[in-house]
C-alpha cells in the first residue's frame, strides 16, 4: 500500500532551514564522488584483480550512473532530506522506507566511526605516540559541533574539502598522463609493461575487484539528501546527476588506469602505503607521497562530516513520517540537533566497540553493513519504477531529469545489482557480509511492515 504522508515536496522538511547556496552543492555534488573507499580502499581491489581493475570499475561505475540516474529524477520531482527513503515509502509502501530509511542510517553511522579510525592512525603515524582514541574524539567533536551549529557550516566544509580533493586529484591525474606520456622530467615512461599480465588471478580476481569497486562508490546518495535544505534543490540535484558520468569516468576509471600503468599491481606498496601514494612515490616526486596522504586525510575526514550530517537528516526524515522516536524529530535554528547527536554517538560507540572488543564485536558491526548499499540501491530501483509511470501520468511537469531509455535500463541496473548480490553469495569474504546484512534487512522490513499494520488499524 503506497503511503500517504509524503504527499508534496518538501514536506517534511518544512523546519529544515535552506542554508545549502548552490556553491555548496555544486561543490558537494563534484567533490562527493571522491570518497575515502576510492583512496583507502582500491588497493585491496588492484591486488586481487590487477590491471583488469579498470574493467571492473568501469562495470560498476555503470551501474552507480544508472542508480544516480533514477535517484535523481526522484529526487528533483519530489526534494526531501530522506531522499531515497521518502521515495521508497511513496512508491512501495511504508515499511519500505522504514527499512531504508534506518538500515542506511545504521551504515552511515558506522561508517563515521571507522573514518575516524582510519583519520587517527593518519595522524598518530604523523605524531607517535598521541593516543589514537584522542584524535577520533576531537575529529567527532569538531563535526558533531560543526553539525549541530547550523547547515551552511556542514556546506563550508563540505565545500573546502571538496575542492581540496578535487585539486589534488586533478593534479594526480596530469603528472600521472605526463609521466606515462614520458613527458615528466626525471622520469621514464612505464609504456605498458606493467598491464601486460592483465587477469593475473583470472576471474575469480576480477570477481573481487569488481565487489570492491562497487562499495567504493558508497555515498554518493548524500547530494540527494542535501539538496533538499539548498536555495534551488530541484537545479541541484539535476546538475549533480547530470555530471555524474564524466565525473565517475574521470576520477575512478582515470585514476585507476593511472595506477595500474604506473605501478606494479603487485607490488606490496600498493595495500601497505595506499595506490596513490604508491604511483607519486613511483615518480620519485619529493614530498608527493606524504602530501596524498593529507588528501587521505581529508577525504576520511570529509566522509566523517558527511555521514553525520546525513545520518541526521535520514533519521530527521523518519521521524518526520512517524517512523521512529519523536524526540529526534525535534528542530531548534533550523537543524536537527538531537538526530545529530544520536548519529554522532553512534559513532562513538563504534570508536568504544573497536577498543574494547576488536575482535568480535566490531567485525561483526562492519558485516552487518557490508551489503547495505547494494540493499538501498535495489530500493531506489523499484521505487523508480513505480514512481516514474505515476509522475508522467499525475505530474509530468516534475521530471527535470529523466531516467535513461526507461524502463529497460531500470530493469538492466537491477539484474546487475543481482548479479552482484550472486558474486557476493560465491565468495567466502563477502558472504558473511550479505547474509548479516541480509538478517538485519529481514528484521527490519518486519518492524516496518508490523508499524504499517498497527498504523493502518488505527485508521
Amino acid at each position: 500500500m503506497p503511503s500517504t504522508t509524503v504527499s508534496t515536496p518538501r514536506e517534511s522538511d518544512a523546519s529544515l532551514s535552506h542554508g545549502l547556496k548552490q556553491r555548496h552543492l555544486s561543490m558537494i555534488a563534484l567533490g562527493g564522488v571522491i570518497g575515502a573507499g576510492l583512496f583507502v580502499g582500491s588497493g585491496a581491489g588492484i591486488a586481487a584483480a590487477g590491471p583488469s581493475i579498470v574493467i571492473a570499475y568501469v562495470l560498476s561505475g555503470l551501474l552507480v550512473m544508472l542508480v544516480m540516474r533514477m535517484l535523481g529524477e526522484m529526487s528533483a520531482a519530489y526534494p526531501s532530506s530522506g531522499s531515497f527513503s521518502a521515495h521508497a515509502e511513496r512508491a512501495i509502501g511504508p515499511w519500505a522506507g522504514f527499512t531504508a530509511g534506518w538500515s542506511f542510517w545504521v551504515l552511515l553511522c558506522t561508517a563515521v566511526g571507522l573514518e575516524g579510525i582510519g583519520a587517527a592512525k593518519i595522524v598518530t603515524g604523523w605524531l607517535p605516540g598521541t593516543p589514537e582514541w584522542a584524535w577520533v574524539a576531537l575529529f567527532m567533536l569538531l563535526f558533531c559541533g560543526a553539525n549541530l551549529a547550523a547547515v551552511k557550516n556542514f556546506g563550508e566544509f563540505e565545500f573546502w574539502f571538496a575542492a581540496l580533493k578535487v585539486a589534488a586529484i586533478s593534479l594526480f591525474l596530469v603528472l600521472g598522463v605526463l609521466a606515462i606520456a614520458g613527458l615528466l622530467p626525471g622520469t621514464d615512461s612505464p609504456g605498458t609493461a606493467h598491464l601486460a599480465d592483465f587477469l593475473p588471478h583470472g576471474t575469480d580476481g576480477l570477481v573481487v575487484g569488481l565487489l570492491a569497486s562497487v562499495f567504493a562508490y558508497g555515498g554518493l546518495e548524500t547530494v540527494t539528501i542535501a539538496a533538499a535544505e539548498s536555495e534551488d534543490p530541484v537545479r541541484g540535484v539535476a546538475g549533480a546527476v547530470r555530471t555524474a558520468m564524466w565525473r565517475i569516468a574521470l576520477f575512478y576509471i582515470g585514476s585507476m588506469a593511472v595506477i595500474v600503468t604506473l605501478v606494479p599491481w603487485d607490488s606490496p606498496a600498493v595495500v601497505s602505503k595506499g595506490p596513490y601514494v604508491a604511483a607519486l612515490d613511483s615518480l620519485g616526486i619529493p614530498g608527493a607521497g606524504q602530501l596524498m596522504n593529507v588528501v587521505v586525510l581529508v577525504a576520511l575526514l570529509s566522509a566523517m562530516n558527511a555521514n553525520i550530517y546525513g545520518s541526521s537528516r535520514i533519521a530527521y526524515s523518519l521521524v518526520a513520517r512517524g517512523q521512529g522516536p519523536k524526540v529526534l524529530g525535534r528542530v531548534s535554528g533550523g537543524v536537527p540537533r538531537l538526530a545529530v547527536l544520536a548519529s554522532s554517538v553512534f559513532g562513538f560507540v563504534c570508536v568504544a566497540l573497536s577498543y574494547w572488543r576488536p575482535d568480535d564485536v566490531f567485525p561483526w558491526l562492519l558485516n552487518m553493513i557490508g551489503a547495505v548499499i547494494l540493499v538501498v540501491w535495489f530500493f531506489i530501483a523499484v521505487s523508480q519504477l513505480r514512481l516514474r509511470r505515476r509522475l508522467e501520468r499525475e505530474a509530468p511537469e516534475r521530471l527535470a531529469v529523466r531516467m535513461w531509455a526507461f524502463p529497460v535500463l531500470t530493469w538492466v541496473a537491477m539484474a546487475g545489482m543481482v548479479a552482484v548480490f550472486v558474486l557476493m553469495a560465491r565468495e567466502p569474504g563477502t558472504r558473511v557480509q550479505l547474509y548479516w546484512t541480509g538478517g538485519m534487512t529481514v528484521v527490519l522490513a518486519g518492524v516496518g511492515y508490523a508499524w504499517q499494520r498497527a498504523r493502518e488499524a488505527k485508521g
